[in-house]
């Protein structure tokens, strides 16, 4: 596939999947069956199964969730790298407890914005790895998981 033609797919991909209004058709149509997952403040994962299922409990814990690009994508090969920011409010009446250390309470009002960056590969038009490194610091601080310095 072309360099554009990749920037295309991952450029859908953040806006239907991390954006707002989330759009779950868009794992089935874009991320390969096989997919792996990986974000500092998450387990890995492999599979759209679990891609969907981590994106179930993160918008129903963050209701409002949304994150968006602050550069232009940037290909070469098979990967495209992203930088953005988002976050969301915790207002989802179940405890989210998909961090590394501790939790936050059900409905806890706690409000999270961070940055970060991406790197998808794109195999055959379709997304078959998305590593993230994210300000996870910021985040605990933010969730009151650890305190600010």
């Amino acid at each position: 596939m072309s360099l554009e033609k990749n920037k295309e797919i991952v450029g859908r991909w953040f806006t239907e999947f991390w954006g707002n209004p989330f759009n779950p058709a868009i794992i089935d149509e874009l991320a390969a069956p096989d997919i792996r997952f990986e974000y500092s403040l998450h387990e890995p994962m492999r599979g759209r199964d679990e891609v969907r299922a981590f994106a179930t409990r993160f918008r129903t814990a963050f209701p409002d969730l949304n994150f968006w690009g602050t550069a232009d994508l940037i290909a070469e090969g098979d990967y495209v790298v992203g930088q953005w920011e988002g976050g969301g409010t915790h207002t989802g009446a179940v405890v989210f407890d998909d961090l590394p250390i501790g939790s936050v309470p059900a409905a806890s009002g706690k409000t999270m914005r961070f940055t970060g960056t991406s790197v998808l590969k794109v195999v055959d038009g379709l997304i078959v790895e998305e590593v993230g490194l994210d300000d996870g610091v910021a985040v605990l601080q933010q969730l009151g998981i650890i305190p600010t310095a």
